[in-house]
């Protein structure tokens, strides 16, 4: 037995909560972290592979634990995991090895979550995605025939996690396409490249296409997770879809035009035969999974949740907003430095 699952609790509050978190080094992780710091309710285990990679202060908080290790080797908390109450799984390997993406987060997340305790466990929170989802946001089959390692290995956890005898406390989360980072927090691979938006949008303007997509900044999607922490579910197993509400891309495109003050004159519309054309004619080289994408174009999907679906303030509901908080000036800000010069 372990000493983590027999020290007494360090928090302060008489219905103090053990929560048990993997990925709190990753750009959601890092919004989720910040908001359960808010509240001495909860007592945090952080399973890290790299700590120095958490940029939150939390190295002199008695309520935080870090626990060394990655999801491949959970032996060392066996004994921990039966006495935690809450579990954030956000953790997942992205790419590489197929036998190493599969294992972690396949085997591994499994093998975690059923070493919880259904009689005490309240909740467990896993972060799927939601590309192995259909427009109707049920399970999507050329998600696990045709996808990445990445996402083929997260639509067969999905498959299985009925399996578990904690099957009933496990609320599953799709997150759509995420923006996210700071100064203080670790930029998400899309934000991470939204600076050349700037640099493509002069071209992309006069350009039609018949898709569309959701996105969610990783503050809203903490927001809305941490909700959930505080509002189990009461019916058994749940899943929510992460995003705001959908955008066609030419919206898309049409906001961030008028952000930016730039003028559509005309628009080519890009059909997909003329896009096949394309492809051979430049002789692209595409994954099964990637030419599926293209043909499959709106990645929307029923009921998808923000922190207005719970009567909560968001923090980016719209394009203006994501490009305002990773610090893109728009038309306005511009001119108005202009008449200060």
């Amino acid at each position: 037995m372990s000493d983590l699952d027999t020290f007494p609790p360090t928090s302060q509050s008489p219905d103090s909560l053990r929560v048990f978190m993997t990925g709190a080094s990753g750009c959601i992780g890092h919004y989720i972290l910040e908001l359960l710091l808010e509240s001495d309710r909860y007592e945090l285990f952080l399973l890290l592979r790299h700590p120095e990679k958490l940029r939150l202060p939390v190295q002199d908080n008695p309520r935080v634990h870090i626990l060394l290790g990655g999801l491949e080797n959970i032996d060392p908390f066996i004994d921990l995991l039966p006495t935690i109450d809450i579990a954030i799984l956000t953790a997942a390997a992205w790419g590489g090895d197929p036998g190493y993406v599969d294992a972690i987060n396949v085997d591994a997340n499994l093998g975690l979550m059923a070493h919880l305790n259904p009689q005490r466990c309240q909740q467990v929170i896993y972060f799927s995605t939601a590309s192995i989802l259909n427009q109707q946001s049920a399970p999507l089959p050329e998600a696990g025939e045709l996808g990445t390692e990445y996402i083929s290995s997260k639509y067969e956890c999905h498959h299985r996690l009925h399996e578990l005898p904690v099957y009933d406390k496990i609320t599953t989360v799709f997150p759509t396409l995420v923006f996210g980072g700071d100064k203080e927090k670790p930029y998400s691979f899309i934000s991470a490249g939204l600076q050349d938006v700037t640099r493509w949008v002069g071209l992309v303007r006069f350009f039609k296409a018949d898709a569309g997509f959701h996105f969610a900044h990783a503050q809203d999607i903490a927001t809305v997770i941490n909700y959930l922490v505080e509002h189990p579910s009461t019916e058994g197993y749940r899943e929510y879809v992460l995003g705001n509400p959908p955008l066609t891309v030419n919206q898309a495109v049409e906001q961030i035009c008028d952000y930016f003050g730039q003028r559509i004159w005309f628009r080519i519309p890009l059909s997909m035969w003329l896009t096949d054309v394309l492809i051979k004619l430049f002789r692209v080289q595409m994954a099964p999974w990637d030419y599926f994408c293209l043909h499959y174009r709106h990645f929307v999907y029923a009921g998808a949740v923000s922190p207005a679906s719970f009567g909560m303030e968001p923090y980016c509901s719209t394009l203006a907003d994501l490009m305002r908080v990773h610090g893109l000036p728009g038309a306005g800000v511009k001119r108005r430095k202009k008449l200060r010069r």
